[in-house]
C-alpha cells in the first residue's frame, strides 16, 4: 500500500534536514508543516514530530512526517507524536487560505533580535519584499496564548500573511508562506539580513552610519513599487535569461578522435 502523501513527506523530511545542517534551527527545537489536500479536497497538515531536533537531529524518514486531519486535528498517519507547537501551526493556517507552509525555527542570527525583543531592521535587497520584520509580544513556548498572538497579528496584515515573518520574543522565528521552498528562502535571506543589520548597528553606534542603510538610502524610507523584488511563487520560477549554446565546431574531414576505429 502506498504511503499517504509520500512525495510531499519525503520533500519535507529532506528540507528539514537541510535546514538543521545549515543552522537555520538548532538542537533545542523548531518545526515545519505544510498544508495539503486529498483527492476529495479534504485538507491535511503534514508536520514534523515532537523532538524533531532534540532526539533525531532532524534526520527524519518520510514515515516520521505526521499526517494530521486539518478539521478534526487527529493524527491519521506517521510514526511519532504530534509536537506541542501544533496549536500555533493550526491557528496560522486558519487565518488565510493562501498559507500553505508554517515554519518555526531557532535560527542563530535572527534569535539575537528575537531575544532582544526588537523588530529587525530590514536592510538587504532580498528581504525588502517582506516589509517590517516585527517582534511579537512574549508568551511562553507551546502556549495557547502564543498561538493566539500569532493568529491575531497574522489576521491584521491580511494577504501579506501569505509571505511573512514574525520574530517570537525570546522564542524564535515564525514564517508563513504559500509553499515550503519559499518559506526556506525567506528563512535563509532573513538570517543574512539579521547578521548585516547587527553589523550596521555597531557602525551606527560608532558614528560611521547615520541610520540603517538599504538600497542606497535610509532603511526607514519606503520602497517604490518598481524597486520591490517579486516573490517567487509555485509555477512561476525566477531564473536567469536563457541563451542558446554555441554550435559545436565542425571537425575537419579525415580526422579521428582518440579511440575511434576507421571503418572499411
Amino acid at each position: 500500500m502506498e504511503m499517504m502523501f509520500y512525495a510531499e513527506r519525503r520533500d519535507l523530511a529532506y528540507t528539514v534536514r537541510k535546514m538543521f545542517d545549515r543552522k537555520d534551527t538548532n538542537i533545542d527545537g523548531g518545526n515545519m508543516s505544510i498544508k495539503v489536500f486529498g483527492p476529495d479536497g479534504h485538507p491535511y497538515i503534514l508536520i514534523t514530530p515532537t523532538f524533531m531536533s532534540e532526539t533525531y537531529y532532524a534526520e527524519l524518514s518520510p514515515a516520521q512526517i505526521l499526517v494530521v486531519d486539518a478539521e478534526t486535528y487527529e493524527k491519521i498517519d506517521g510514526v511519532g507524536d504530534i509536537t506541542r507547537e501544533i496549536n500555533m501551526h493550526f491557528e496560522a493556517y486558519e487565518v488565510h487560505p493562501g498559507i500553505r507552509c508554517v515554519y518555526h525555527s531557532h535560527a542563530e542570527e535572527s534569535m539575537f533580535w528575537a531575544t532582544s525583543g526588537l523588530d529587525m531592521p530590514n536592510v538587504t535587497e532580498a528581504t525588502r519584499e517582506l516589509g517590517k520584520i516585527q517582534c511579537l509580544p512574549y508568551a511562553p513556548a507551546t502556549s495557547k496564548k502564543l498561538a493566539d498572538i500569532v493568529h491575531d497579528n497574522l489576521k491584521k496584515i491580511g494577504d501579506k500573511a501569505m509571505e511573512n515573518v514574525f520574530l517570537l520574543n525570546s522564542h524564535g522565528i515564525l514564517i508563513t508562506a504559500t509553499e515550503l521552498h519559499i518559506a526556506v528562502r525567506i528563512m535563509e535571506t532573513l538570517e543574512w539580513n539579521a547578521k548585516i543589520a547587527y553589523q550596521q548597528s555597531v557602525f551606527i553606534k560608532l558614528g560611521l552610519l547615520p541610520d540603517y542603510q538599504s538600497v542606497g538610502r535610509d532603511a526607514s524610507e519606503p520602497l517604490h513599487e518598481d524597486e520591490l523584488v517579486p516573490i517567487a511563487v509555485p509555477g512561476v520560477p525566477l531564473k536567469a535569461i536563457e541563451k542558446p549554446l554555441p554550435p559545436e565546431p565542425k571537425r575537419p574531414a579525415n580526422t579521428m578522435l582518440p579511440g575511434e576505429v576507421l571503418e572499411n
